[in-house]
């Protein structure tokens, strides 16, 4: 395979050519050799702060969870129910699908109670991650900038409302590398019950201009969490072997002529998918898992289940891998929210609950982030006419998520709204903020991890983002 470069006719240039072969295979064992700089290679230079956690779990409630109806309790919306929305509020504001329609006050549809010794108020349909509510911080004061699905969700995870941006689990693989020698350092799995599953775009895990080796991989919930995982029948591992090597060969040698990062990208992704096809079938395979845990979770795993995307969830963090985002759809309740929040609330609860305490149990709480949220609220106002099926509108100017794990102050509360949950208004935190507080707690200043694209030193938090110090233990 060598062969294919040597130069009957040696020129300077073809010598430098040459020569620089003592480099590309050090480079190239920079990007394949765990024990060296891991499987997905950091930029120099980071973490530039001491670090808080390793790895973080991104809880997506994927339509936009009613901050109203869960985490922000508003008893002046129980005193109106029924009025009109006041003019005051609602005036010239960007409002999805409630333009021209008569704007009236609606009250939460099922009671609040508080939990734990810190008294935190929340839905009494999340039982489950009330009894974590001494461990979690509520954000109430949360804001966004874009008011639809799609953009709403690129906003959240790349900090542009335009797809191109590289997301959150690029960033942080490109500034830190991966800790997981057989597994992707960025995974994203999916499950959906509830009310409307809103579809949800691969471009949300991109890479964007960054290298492609820091794209996320999604992993099937149900059956092979990966396609075409085991050799076909009559290819041995032997066999399967040969064939990376000799590919791996023929790029480092086009490598060598185009000095193509992406041709690294190729061959680095080569060798972890050969050895995915042994991590992975370990990786699901849930026989060595206690009956006590599969109990705490609800789940036997692989059922394609939110409780079975969270044990797998656990399992991926303690194999080093450092971003995982789970997505569960089913958050859009135009009307009948009534009845759907209830069935939303109760497949995600348990398990997001279970995943907590047993990350506790297993000594990675300290050093995981765990957040919970949706890429915007929805309005204090109802949508629909009927009485018996009223909805909530997509908003954008205040809502709720929830952190928990290291460097979090657990059972406290950050930031408010107004009396009828409208504006943010106190401590507000937009999702600039959330980004600069998320690499903080990875030891990364926000303000230094940039990449050179196009003439410009791009960032996550773009030319935004404030450090949230509130919500900090």
């Amino acid at each position: 395979m060598r062969n294919l470069t040597v130069d009957p006719f040696p020129t300077r240039r073809s010598f430098l050519g040459r020569a620089s072969m003592g480099l590309g295979p050090i480079a190239l064992a920079s990007l394949l050799r765990h024990d060296l700089l891991g499987v997905q290679p950091a930029v120099g230079g980071f973490p530039n702060a001491p670090a808080t956690v390793k790895r973080i779990i991104f809880l997506c409630m994927a339509g936009g969870p009613a901050h109203l109806e869960l985490l922000d309790h508003k008893p002046e919306l129980e005193k109106r129910d029924g009025e009109p929305m006041p003019d005051s509020f609602t005036k010239g504001q960007q409002i999805a699908q409630l333009q021209g329609k008569q704007l009236r006050i609606l009250a939460p549809q099922n009671p609040f109670r508080r939990y734990g010794e810190s008294g935190q108020h929340m839905t009494s349909l999340l039982p489950h991650i009330g009894s974590i509510a001494d461990d979690v911080c509520i954000v109430r004061s949360m804001q966004t900038e874009q008011i639809n699905h799609d953009t709403a969700h690129t906003f959240m995870n790349s900090g542009f409302r335009l797809p191109g941006r590289p997301s959150m689990g690029s960033w942080l693989l490109y500034g830190l590398g991966s800790e997981s020698e057989d597994l992707p350092g960025f995974v994203v799995l999916t499950s959906e019950g509830g009310s409307q599953s809103q579809p949800i775009a691969a471009r949300q895990w991109s890479s964007g201009f960054l290298p492609s080796v820091y794209q996320g991989v999604k992993l099937n919930s149900a059956g092979d969490p990966v396609n075409y995982v085991r050799n076909p029948a009559g290819v041995s591992r032997g066999m399967q072997g040969d064939v990376i090597n000799a590919v791996s060969e023929l790029n480092e040698v086009q490598q060598t002529w185009t000095s193509d990062p992406e041709i690294a990208t190729r061959i680095a992704q080569y060798e972890l998918a050969f050895r995915m096809q042994m991590s992975v079938p370990e990786l699901v395979d849930f026989s060595n898992e206690p009956e006590h845990v599969l109990d705490l979770y609800g789940t036997r795993g692989g059922d394609g289940t939110f409780a079975a995307n969270c044990l797998l969830a656990r399992r991926l963090a303690e194999r080093g891998v450092r971003f995982i985002q789970l997505y569960h759809r089913g958050w859009d309740h135009h009307n009948s929210i009534k009845d759907g929040l209830p069935v939303s609330c109760g497949y995600v609860d348990r398990g997001t609950a279970a995943l907590v305490k047993d990350l506790k149990r297993r000594g990675m709480f300290e050093d995981t982030l765990i957040v919970w949220g949706g890429e915007f609220g929805r309005t204090p106002m109802s949508q629909g006419s009927d009485p018996a099926l009223l909805g909530r509108d997509h908003h954008i100017k205040g809502f709720s998520m929830w952190m928990a794990g290291g460097g979090i102050k657990g059972g406290h509360s950050y930031g408010a709204t107004d009396e009828l949950g409208y504006n943010a208004v106190e401590n507000v935190v937009h999702v600039h903020d959330l980004h600069a507080t998320i690499l903080h707690l990875f030891g990364i200043d926000h303000t230094k991890l940039t990449y050179r694209f196009q003439g410009r030193d791009f960032r996550l938090t773009d030319v935004h983002g404030n450090v949230v110090s509130g919500i900090l233990a």
